[in-house]
């Protein structure tokens, strides 16, 4: 039962180098995209709000660190965790943008029916085409891409391969692919058809006496 825990690491390490990226993208992109007049308000750089801590940073962390678990473990329920962890983190991302104008209560923004600060991700700044852009790359799209990966690496960790298998049957198997001339020495050797006489001595017969012999 124990080697049915083992997982090989390169499961989960294409899905996991993508959720770093894009959560380090989540995090820092309010930040960084007011230089590039890219982001929402306050269109400053480098402004704490609590919107961006809740909405974004908090989000992009997360889907970083379950990108990490992915890469690093060799233990199914671990690596489980980290792809359940960024598919959490991608759908917050994608729905947590969309509770704040919804939400009415007293807050500190002001009177009643305003968006809580910690719901509050600002208004984005530029024309149609620019605002839809900045909603897609900040927490929609984003996050449905985060979701994505997070689901399909959970999937392929829930799915025992043959050498898991071999390994919890008490077979000896190894993570690592077998090399093509060890591969070439377990596939049985098929004999040789035997040369006629005359190819035997050295010579080669002619047509004429080829097709006498077969006759």
């Amino acid at each position: 039962m124990t080697a049915m825990m083992r997982v090989p690491r390169s499961r989960g390490a294409g899905s996991g180098l993508l959720l770093v990226l894009l959560g380090a993208w989540g995090a820092l992109i309010p930040f960084v995209g007011p230089y590039f007049h890219f982001g929402y308000t306050p269109d400053t750089a480098w402004t704490w709000t609590w919107g961006r801590f809740f909405l974004e940073v908090l989000p992009g962390v997360a889907a970083v660190l379950g990108g990490l678990i992915l890469m690093a473990s060799a233990v199914r329920p671990v690596a489980m965790f980290g792809a359940a962890l960024a598919t959490a983190a991608g759908a917050w991302f994608t729905v947590g943008s969309l509770l704040g104008p919804v939400w009415s209560s007293y807050s500190t923004l002001g009177g009643p029916g305003s968006v809580p600060a910690a719901l509050n991700p600002g208004q984005p700044i530029g024309g149609p085409l620019h605002m839809v852009a900045e909603h897609l790359t900040f927490f929609t799209g984003l996050g449905v891409v985060i979701v994505f990966l997070g689901a399909v690496a959970f999937g392929r960790l829930a799915v025992v391969g043959a050498r898991e298998a071999r390994l919890a049957a008490g077979e000896e198997a190894t993570w690592a692919k077998p090399r093509r001339s060890q591969r070439e020495d377990k596939l049985p050797k098929r004999d040789k058809p035997a040369k006629p006489a005359a190819e035997q001595d050295g010579e080669r017969p002619g047509v004429w006496r080829r097709l006498t012999t077969t006759r």
